[in-house]
């Protein structure tokens, strides 16, 4: 009995050794993310939080907004964000280039209102008649998104004519709103913000002639406090498990 009562003292008190450990080395971990990564860590971050005791505080953001988060040196440890805008911050030396790190891609792509008829855009002619047969559209003008579109658009030749009937958005919440409130007719952004709302239902993505992917990569920040734990999150959202995840939320996890 006394051998067994000096194992159980034994084992509590070796968990209030590590318990108090892990609580000394929990660190806020500081990020800026894509809007389109959103869901991706909603359900991975707090399963990192639970197995480090780290917190996560993240900030969400368009392409527009995160490159000038970054670029004015506002603290950050880890960035996860499309392929373009690390290349850029990279060079300008904003991101320890040895961390960069390829999770996921993901297609952009076209959202109505729920119960609303769905536009064909299987192919360039059919995307190009639904946006003229539309009442209005919306996209968040600075989102990788938008800037593809707009190049979309002119490719088409009906930048002009869409001009008029465009609800521009800062950010993908708004664009989210827009459609489910029936403010905008069709909505363009990551298929990853369409994924699991209420009130918008994912028409599809854009056309393989028009499409393009964004590869969501992470690196982390050359002035950060925390780069032990941001590195450890890029493993965690890595790891053989975040790919089940990554694929549920509608991303392409890159291959390795």
């Amino acid at each position: 009995m006394r051998k067994r009562l000096f194992t159980t003292a034994a084992t509590i008190g070796l968990f209030m050794l590590w318990t108090q450990g892990a609580t000394t080395q929990a660190a806020e971990v500081r990020i800026i993310a894509g809007s389109g990564f959103s869901q991706v860590l909603g359900e991975l971050g707090p399963q990192f939080e639970r197995a480090t005791g780290h917190k996560l505080v993240i900030q969400y953001g368009i392409t527009g907004s995160m490159k000038r988060q970054i670029e004015s040196g506002e603290a950050f440890d880890l960035a996860i964000v499309p392929a373009g805008l690390m290349n850029d911050v990279t060079k300008q030396g904003k991101i320890v280039a040895a961390t960069r790190t390829e999770i996921a891609r993901a297609g952009m792509a076209v959202s109505a209102r729920a119960g609303a008829r769905k536009p064909d855009i299987s192919s360039a002619d059919a995307f190009k008649r639904a946006l003229l047969n539309a009442k209005s559209v919306t996209y968040a003008a600075e989102g990788a998104t938008g800037i593809h579109l707009a190049k979309v658009l002119e490719g088409l030749g009906i930048a002009e004519q869409m001009k008029a009937k465009t609800k521009p958005q800062q950010s993908t919440d708004g664009i989210v709103q827009a459609v489910a409130s029936g403010e905008a007719e069709l909505g363009f952004a990551v298929a990853t913000v369409f994924q699991s709302v209420r009130g918008v239902e994912l028409v599809g993505l854009f056309p393989p002639e028009l499409q393009n992917y964004l590869v969501f990569t992470a690196g982390v920040g050359t002035a950060a406090k925390q780069p032990d734990a941001a590195k450890a999150l890029i493993t965690h959202l890595t790891a053989p498990n975040a790919v089940l995840v990554l694929k549920a939320k509608g991303m392409e996890p890159v291959a390795r």
